[in-house]
């Protein structure tokens, strides 16, 4: 029960749901999250955190980046189940749909100069 615990509860926080969202469509880095979600650096790394000890994500280093991306569900049952359902998910939400419409002008190299 605890492993199911821990992904509801990453799931329970709406920042948190946009990162998954936005982790969806493409590997991004801190800065290109915070910049997505007009969030403190220090704020997004806590959520980054939370939903990868819940097995909804991973990272990769490359060089001075760490790159996120989706998990793809191996870790736990239910970050699958919820990982694939949130595909599906909130796509006609105006948060959602703002933060989509958006991503795409965000790009690491224009933030750090």
């Amino acid at each position: 029960m605890k492993e199911f615990i821990k992904v509801t509860k990453a799931l329970s926080d709406p920042t948190r749901v946009k990162i998954l969202k936005m982790l969806q469509k493409r590997v991004l880095c801190v800065c290109e999250i915070q910049s997505a979600l007009d969030r403190a650096q220090s704020t997004i790394s806590k959520h980054l955190k939370i939903l990868e000890d819940a097995g909804l994500i991973v990272y990769q280093k490359d060089g001075l980046w760490v790159n996120y991306e989706m998990a793809d569900g191996t870790q736990s049952p239910y970050a699958a189940s919820l990982i694939g359902n949130m595909r599906h998910w909130l796509d006609d939400d105006p948060e959602i749909i703002d933060i989509m419409t958006n991503l795409p002008g965000i790009d690491r190299k224009d933030i750090i100069k």
